[in-house]
């Protein structure tokens, strides 16, 4: 199940529990963005942003060119170009970030939570499912790159990172 990122529910032979994990391509993706947003306005070179977030350069500028196709991020060649957001941070979501390089939020083996078919006692599943990207949603739609940029996370997202079950690994 890939959640939002290549959040991917997937179980580890030594714990036998489940984990939600971010992909390396959409965490690139989330750092970078939040650096261009911490800079303002100005052309921020690839090196730069990967440099600052201890990111593969080659790597992060294959990500920066799915931003831009996807309308987040723009840049200008040359010795005065570099990278920008191409919306205020206050307007892009942590979620279009993710969806930008990975594509949709949650699925079950590619396939959206909405579209499954389960028979029998699995039937639940679907309904499951859905409901974990709803949650999955309910965050990272709400949180923006300004948000985070700023170091201002809304009150429901603090809230939830201050239970100590959400810190617990398990």
């Amino acid at each position: 199940m890939l959640c939002s990122c290549a959040c991917a529910a997937s179980w580890t032979a030594s714990q036998r529990r489940p984990k939600v994990r971010l992909s390396a391509k959409a965490d690139y993706a989330l750092r970078a963005s939040v650096e261009l947003a911490s800079q303002g306005d100005g052309h921020v070179k690839a090196e730069t942003l990967a440099r600052a977030q201890s990111v593969p350069l080659r790597f992060l500028e294959q990500i920066l060119l799915e931003l831009k196709h996807a309308g987040l991020v723009a840049s200008q060649r040359g010795a005065e170009g570099g990278y920008w957001l191409a919306r205020p941070s206050a307007e892009i979501s942590l979620a279009d970030v993710i969806r930008a390089v990975e594509g949709p939020l949650a699925n079950v083996r590619g396939v959206r939570p909405e579209e499954l078919a389960y028979e029998g006692a699995a039937n639940p599943l679907r309904e499951v499912f859905v409901a974990l990207r709803a949650n999955v949603r309910a965050v990272l739609e709400e949180v923006t790159l300004a948000d985070v940029a700023a170091g201002e996370l809304p009150d429901r997202v603090r809230e939830l990172a201050r239970d100590p079950e959400a810190w617990a690994p398990h």
